[in-house]
């Protein structure tokens, strides 16, 4: 088979969207599932509608419309901030769109006026992770700006957390911001339909509090794809950790010292010299690079480490093994290394497990798979 690939299980990624889903209803929470990792995949895009999603979101247009092109038809939101530039294809490509300039919101709705369409917006406000996100003091008055923007429809506030600063969202924070809606509707004389409190990085907050206020959305990517907690690292109960396996080949094996020290003897470049340990490791180098991944996101199989790499090759330390030239070797990738092999070109995308199990049995079916590759 070709390599390098990044092999793709939708069996537990409908897995993990189910159980999230079904977890955050109980605390009136719905779920917007985020493909921004995977560059819109509409199959990867369908298995979290399959696992319940109310909608899908994404940060980047393109991805939106090649989900939209291959017939998906459900609510879709932009995430980042729209460019004024690409106005019109939002408006075309999505129901909504997460918004912190009131000169953009103004584009849309030229836009919108123009295609005799209405355009929801989502409103972000800075809660302290310093990316985007609009001045809770400034808030009201933008609110009243939107309202009375044609053809724009305020549909909520949302917020942002431990993605530039990594801001913890606690208890404190959370009831901040819901006291912060609710102040917000009374002074604006508005209703709110969605607060969108976050995103993976709140699941620990909403599995464990005790009143979640306001909030009635989140906006997961990386819990969903990758079943861990972006904060932590650490796998997240009942979920997978395994739906994508990066799998690379081994061009070249053998028997090299174990490092080359570069010493000086002073500080003139004639006094640099080369001393090279005797020691030997075997060492094969698989055909893989930073042009592919981020080769620092990937996990590794028991007993083989991690030397160097470049731009396309990755350099293993593989012990007492011997890893034969054609051999290919599984790499677990983590939510940055995931979202570049998605991005690669000459990274073949390998999807498993296309049949949707039946509802009435695919917990049963499904045991999460532990095991490190």
């Amino acid at each position: 088979m070709t390599a390098p690939r990044i092999e793709i299980n939708l069996k537990k990624i409908r897995h993990n969207t189910r159980h999230l889903v079904q977890r955050l209803s109980r605390r009136s929470v719905r779920v917007t599932g985020v493909t921004k990792a995977v560059c819109g995949h509409p199959e990867i895009a369908q298995a979290m509608l399959d696992g319940g999603v109310s909608e899908l979101a994404d940060a980047r247009i393109e991805n939106i419309e090649r989900i939209r092109q291959s017939g998906i038809k459900c609510p879709m939101s932009l995430i980042r901030t729209p460019m004024q530039s690409q106005a019109g294809r939002v408006i075309k490509g999505c129901d909504t769109s997460f918004n912190t300039e009131l000169d953009v919101i103004q584009m849309l709705s030229k836009s919108a006026q123009h295609m005799n369409t209405r355009h929801n917006v989502v409103l972000m406000v800075e809660m302290g992770d310093l990316r985007e996100g609009i001045q809770p003091d400034d808030l009201k008055g933008f609110v009243r700006d939107v309202l009375i923007t044609p053809n724009i429809t305020l549909k909520g506030i949302g917020a942002n957390f431990a993605c530039l600063n990594s801001i913890v969202p606690d208890h404190k924070t959370m009831i901040e911001l819901s006291n912060f809606i609710n102040n917000l509707e009374a002074e604006c004389d508005v209703s709110l339909e969605m607060v969108s409190g976050g995103n993976s990085a709140n699941l620990p907050w909403a599995f464990n509090c005790k009143y979640v206020g306001r909030i009635n959305n989140l906006r997961l990517g990386e819990s969903i794809l990758l079943g861990v907690d972006p904060i932590t690292g650490a796998r997240i109960d009942g979920l997978f950790t395994d739906a994508f396996t990066i799998v690379a080949e081994v061009i070249e094996t053998k028997v090299k010292p174990e490092r080359n020290c570069w010493r000086t003897g002073g500080p003139k470049p004639s006094a640099i010299h080369v001393v090279i340990d005797n020691s030997k490791a075997m060492q094969s180098i698989l055909a893989i690079g930073y042009q592919d991944t981020d080769i620092e996101g990937l996990s590794l199989p028991i007993n083989i480490s991690f030397i160097g790499a470049t731009s396309d090759h990755m350099v293993l330390d593989t012990g007492a093994v011997s890893l034969a030239i054609g051999a290919e070797v599984k790499l677990r990738p983590n939510y940055s290394a995931l979202m570049r092999a998605m991005n690669a070109p000459n990274i073949k995308k390998v999807v498993h497990n296309r049949r949707r199990p039946p509802k009435d049995n695919a917990a049963l079916q499904l045991t999460p798979n532990l095991t490190l590759i």
